[in-house]
């Protein structure tokens, strides 16, 4: 297959699983949990909750990425692995629909699951980007992924929407129904968008080893020659320092940012219709960051976007309208692409090839490890104020402690071999 072929093949895999991150994780999980699951409840309360269900769900991927990435790179299946992890989100996010009105236990370990599946297949995806691209166009490469992401993410997101607002067109009996139906269609979605990957990007090296008690614990000691390399690399180590800073802004916005809404009392509906105008403003401005990338570096986008996070985060604290909330979508949709493409090239371009999965495993755990804080954050210092705006402010000190350490680090002083 031409390189070309496994470039695109990897990228549709964004097409596929983003269709989670839009529908369920940002859009309908929030909504339906605060009024479906959790009917009657205090909005502080269920505030908690969601934020309680997002934390333990980076716990989870926390406490496990490194050694998943161990294992992954030892024995040389990374893609076989991000198909059973997305299997295992794929498969619980159908399961929503199984779950009845007011069981927001059930329904927080359904979403848990589905998220460790969403997150742990992200590691293998992450890892095979090096494979899939020449260096010199990782930050195009990077970015067509997450642009193709937030298109096909946004195509089901809007006939979802259009089915929660129009039911009967659909056979529907109510808007409940709607979503519930929704949860099973972004697991299909999931499932036969992931075919193009599975067919047209071959494993990078591939191992006769089997997951045995002996490979677990080649695995951990793994993890300690991983984190002695990352101390020796002096730019992946400070880039990893910076990523997990600003990270977690980024991470708590996209997971809050509607459940926000909510407790301002601004209607469901204009809220979904906010994270459209994201994923539709995403999908080129992702593109036009990793055209940035290639011309003036993946730094200099980076920190483009900080900047945009920076006055989305002060506008938001003093936000009142809903008109506000529509144009903080659109800013968000220029920069939430950008800063993840861009970071996901730069720190490829920066680890050893042999020790990919390792590397995003730490990657992706710090990634995780931020968004543990921020949403716990949001809602425990809104339960305690009765004030929802009172958190937001926090996120800007993590964006420029993020940008303040970005400035020091120096991708080509890193050594892959």
């Amino acid at each position: 297959m031409s390189l070309a072929g496994r470039r695109w093949g990897w990228a549709m895999y964004d097409w596929a699983n983003s269709a989670f991150a839009t529908t369920v994780m940002a859009g309908f999980f929030p909504v339906f949990f605060k009024h479906y699951w959790n009917a009657d409840v205090a909005v502080t309360e269920s505030t908690f909750r969601l934020g309680l269900a997002n934390s333990m769900a980076s716990l989870l991927i926390v406490l496990t990425a490194p050694l998943l990435g161990a294992i992954g790179d030892h024995l040389g299946r990374r893609k076989r692995m991000l198909m059973g992890f997305a299997f295992l989100g794929l498969l619980m996010t159908g399961g929503l629909y199984l779950v009845g009105e007011g069981e927001w236990q059930l329904a927080a370990t359904v979403y848990v699951l589905a998220v460790f599946g969403f997150s742990g297949s992200n590691i293998f995806y992450d890892s095979l980007l090096p494979f899939v691209s020449s260096r010199d166009d990782l930050d195009r490469t990077s970015a067509l992924g997450f642009s193709l992401g937030y298109l096909g993410g946004g195509l089901l997101l809007g006939l979802n929407v259009l089915m929660t607002l129009k039911p009967q067109w659909f056979g529907l009996s109510d808007a409940a129904m709607a979503v519930r139906l929704s949860f099973v269609m972004v697991a299909l979605w999931w499932l036969v968008f992931s075919l193009p990957l599975m067919v047209l990007v071959p494993e990078p090296e591939n191992h006769p080893h089997g997951v045995t008690p002996r490979v677990l614990g080649i695995g951990f000691r793994r993890i300690g020659d991983t984190l002695h390399k990352i101390r020796r690399l002096r730019p992946v180590w400070l880039f990893l320092v910076a990523y997990w800073l600003y990270i977690d802004g980024v991470g708590t916005i996209v997971r809050m940012a509607v459940d926000y809404g909510l407790s301002l009392g601004f209607e469901q509906k204009s809220l979904i219709l906010a994270l459209l105008i994201t994923q539709f403003t995403g999908f080129p401005a992702a593109l036009l960051f990793g055209w940035i990338g290639s011309l003036f570096g993946p730094r200099a986008g980076i920190f483009l976007a900080l900047l945009i996070y920076m006055v989305v985060t002060l506008y938001g604290s003093m936000m009142d309208s809903v008109k506000d909330f529509y144009l903080l979508a659109f800013a968000i949709g220029l920069a939430q692409g950008g800063i993840q493409a861009l970071s996901r090239s730069l720190y490829a371009r920066m680890i050893p090839r042999g020790h990919t999965a390792e590397f995003f495993g730490f990657y992706n755990m710090l990634g995780k490890f931020a968004a543990i804080l921020g949403p716990l954050m949001i809602g425990l210092v809104g339960a305690m104020t009765g004030r929802p705006r009172a958190g937001i402010l926090s996120l800007l000190v993590l964006f420029m402690a993020g940008a303040m350490l970005l400035i020091r680090v120096n991708p080509d002083m890193a050594d892959r071999s």
